[in-house]
């Protein structure tokens, strides 16, 4: 026998059809777009997002934001530096000022470009150029503020509420820009999670590593603290942190639940590509036995500022 013969002869008259009246169907005809009008406000023009996947997952996210931030419940910002480069930090203060974003996380990136950005109006150095001579990272100004600041007094207060007073306190500053002078001048809470060695001010002379480690591990100790209040129905929003904050985020989670904050609550992840532990740390695993996690895939300046100002546009209504 041939190999051929071991293949059966199909009669395709056999088949069996469905009706396309009776088969399920995931898209529906008053889910799809409705084309923006030249001129039309913002609420036409998000009502007009097809009702289909992402569109479908992102009101569902501001709804639940909004019903978070009307009940009094915590929702919470774990960010990245690229959120700081992308110009992102005044969409961030905006919710921030008026309660709508509880508190803010964010890596030791972030204190570099807040800072510069603040004091200098500008930050983000062409790394592969500098690297060439070594010159890159090596700002005096930048470091000096920012390792001054953690020195005097990060291990009391904190960093990110050190660097957030040392702001308030420079009359030159552009205080009203910066996602750490801001928490510093709101009361709300703006934790800094550092990774010895990732931050270009940790090449200075001047880095203090007692004086560092105490300064994070007292923004640790408070950001349990946020992720506790999380629990209790709030949302946990990571912008564009691919590892740090998504690794300190569970660890906290674990705290907050050993000490008995066990309920559900919300969480998303916003990136422009997809990471493996925001997808699991912050989406999947924190809601194996309840909640909910979505996730995002988009540039920030896109897709942050879309998603707050649908926040705002339901608050508003």
């Amino acid at each position: 026998m041939s190999g051929k013969d071991n293949i059966p002869r199909l009669d395709f008259g056999k088949l069996r059809l469905t009706s396309l009246a009776q088969r399920p169907s995931k898209v529906q005809a008053d889910a799809l777009a409705r084309p923006h009008t030249a001129g039309g406000s913002f609420r036409d023009f998000w009502a007009g997002l097809p009702d289909i996947l992402a569109a479908r997952d992102l009101r569902a996210l501001v709804a639940d934001v909004v019903q978070a931030h009307r009940r009094g419940k915590v929702v919470a910002a774990g960010i990245g530096g690229h959120v700081m480069k992308t110009g992102l930090g005044p969409v961030l203060v905006d919710l921030m000022r008026d309660g709508i974003l509880t508190a803010v996380a964010g890596n030791g990136s972030i204190c570099i470009h807040d800072v510069e950005l603040a004091l200098a109006g500008k930050t983000s150095e062409d790394v592969d150029e500098a690297l060439r001579d070594g010159s890159f990272g090596m700002s005096q100004e930048t470091a000096d503020f920012i390792l001054g600041a953690i020195n005097r007094e990060g291990p009391r207060i904190g960093l990110g509420r050190a660097l957030g007073e040392a702001l308030l306190a420079r009359p030159d500053a552009n205080a009203g820009i910066s996602v750490l002078a801001q928490g510093a001048r709101i009361g709300s809470p703006v934790t800094v999670h550092v990774a010895v060695g990732t931050d270009i001010v940790h090449m200075h002379p001047a880095a203090d590593g007692a004086a560092l480690g105490a300064a994070t591990m007292y923004d640790f100790r408070r950001f349990c603290e946020v992720i506790a209040g999380v629990t209790d129905g709030g949302v946990y929003l990571n912008f564009g942190s691919a590892v740090v904050m998504p690794e300190t985020f569970l660890k906290a989670l674990s705290v907050a639940r050993n000490l008995g904050y066990t309920g559900r609550f919300v969480t998303a992840d916003f990136d422009f590509i997809r990471h493996y532990r925001p997808r699991t740390n912050v989406v999947t695993r924190p809601h194996l036995d309840g909640g909910k996690g979505y996730m995002f895939t988009g540039h920030h300046e896109l897709l942050i500022p879309l998603f707050a100002a649908a926040v705002r546009e339901a608050l508003a209504q």
